[in-house]
């Protein structure tokens, strides 16, 4: 039998807001899932449906975060690599190599390897692509309840104007990444 692999890919590194995601994905070879691209190239109805069916189809998935605090703590790049290694330890079934976008590895008990551009180039990776961005903008549409002033259903926390212009209006709440650039200038400022 041969070995499972896993991808494995974030969402969420740029925004001024909100947890930095992580999924890992096992796919069925027995169960192909048509349709899989990166998760930033396909419409967010599309995704929603894929996001459902990668959870069904799957062997194995696993969906973590890093919070804001971590992200302030530790960096977005050592908290996205904290992420992924959650996303791939969530995992039931343990794969025997790890797939990763982009160009650099989490620490895992596992060999993994890094590839650029891989969530549109490996389906694992597609699929672990798409499973982040829909758990991370359910997160954000979560946050919009309670703070809906920030208007987090439409930009998910992405540095946008109008995210800019509620910053500057309500100041930084605590779901905003303090160590971010006009995040920390408002914060400096007395925000």
């Amino acid at each position: 039998m041969n070995v499972p692999v896993c991808g494995v890919d974030e969402a969420g590194r740029g925004p001024l807001a909100g947890p930095v995601f992580a999924a890992a994905v096992i796919l069925d070879p027995a169960r192909p899932i048509v349709g899989l691209a990166d998760s930033k190239k396909i419409s967010e109805r599309k995704r929603e449906r894929l996001a459902v069916e990668i959870r069904e189809k799957a062997l194995a998935f696993g969906i973590a975060f890093a919070t804001v605090e971590e992200i302030d703590r530790l960096n977005i790049l050592q908290a996205t690599l904290l992420a992924m290694r959650r996303a791939v330890e969530a995992l039931a079934v343990q794969p025997g190599e790890a797939l990763i976008d982009g160009n650099r590895c989490p620490q895992l008990a596992m060999p993994a390897r890094a590839i650029v551009g891989g969530d549109a180039t490996v389906p694992a990776i597609s699929a672990a692509s798409i499973l982040a961005k829909t758990a991370r903008d359910a997160e954000m549409r979560l946050i919009h309840e309670a703070f809906p002033q920030y208007a987090l259903d439409r930009h998910k926390g992405y540095d946008t104007a109008a995210h800019r212009e509620a910053l500057k209006l309500h100041g930084p709440a605590s779901f905003h990444r303090r160590s971010f650039g006009p995040v920390r200038a408002l914060f400096e400022d007395g925000g």
